[in-house]
């Protein structure tokens, strides 16, 4: 099929990779991923995740979302969003790529 004379569309998102901290060292990383998870409004997508030996029995999670690239306010309302799940203590940012699907 040939693509001459056509307009060809690239949907752009932003891949964002973040870090999260737990409130402690009990709390159960695979329920902050799920709550996480659910939360996620339309157009976001958890694309992995994994975690990360921090010090002293402590993890952290490492994630990657991806996002619609013209969301008002960059990563901050994901990064409010995940604060707000319960045995979330920080959210750190580590890294904003973007991507095209």
């Amino acid at each position: 099929m040939a693509l001459e004379g056509r307009e060809v569309v690239e949907v752009a998102k932003v891949a964002v990779f973040l870090r999260i901290f737990p409130e402690d060292i009990s709390t159960s990383l695979e329920n902050i991923v799920k709550e996480i998870e659910q939360k996620l409004p339309q157009g976001y997508s958890l694309k992995a995740w994994d975690e990360e030996p921090i010090a002293f029995g402590l993890k952290a999670l490492r994630l990657l979302i991806t996002m619609p690239e013209e969301i008002e306010g960059g990563t901050e309302p994901l990064e409010q969003l995940i604060s707000q799940v319960p045995g979330v203590s920080q959210v750190e940012v580590l890294m904003v790529h973007r991507v095209l699907e």
